[in-house]
């Protein structure tokens, strides 16, 4: 008989596609860079942002859904960089509108951009998280789920 912990024993990058990153119920209600932070491996990608031993990861998809109401007006970014979008190969979303976020229950993929998008890892020698960027608020208090799904390169 198989051992039920038989895939307890193996990390995101023994696997394929997995979530690299959420946030949960947050608020696109205030303009500005870095507004938001997503975590890449709850932080656990770089190892004090040096290049031996720091971790990189294959992104692949960026959902935003499960709104608690319409947030369709907001247009945001998502870079890896805290300045904004600095330079084309900063840029994981350039700038869209959630368009589909109407209310509860609807999702959105968001194109990956670029280089990020073709065949570029994010290093955890470059950054451990990715900032969203509201370019325009929602103009209220409603909330989204911001969800990063890719593969692990390394650990």
């Amino acid at each position: 008989m198989a051992n039920s912990d038989s895939v307890g024993q193996f990390n995101l990058d023994s696997f394929g596609n997995g979530r690299v990153g959420i946030v949960s119920a947050t608020q696109i209600n205030t303009t500005g860079n870095a507004v938001i932070t997503i975590p890449l491996l709850s932080g656990g990608l770089t190892n004090s942002g040096a290049v031996l031993g720091s971790g990189g990861v294959i992104l692949r998809r960026i959902t935003a859904c499960n709104p608690s109401g319409d947030v369709s007006s907001a247009n945001i970014a998502i870079s890896i960089q805290s300045t904004g979008n600095v330079g084309t190969g900063n840029v994981v979303v350039a700038n869209v509108v959630l368009t589909n976020l109407t209310a509860a229950g609807k999702w959105q993929d968001l194109t990956i951009a670029g280089a990020l998008g073709a065949n570029t890892v994010v290093s955890g020698a470059n950054t451990s998280v990715l900032y969203v960027n509201v370019n325009t608020a929602s103009g209220n208090s409603n909330t989204v789920d911001i969800r990063v799904y890719g593969d692990v390169v390394s650990f």
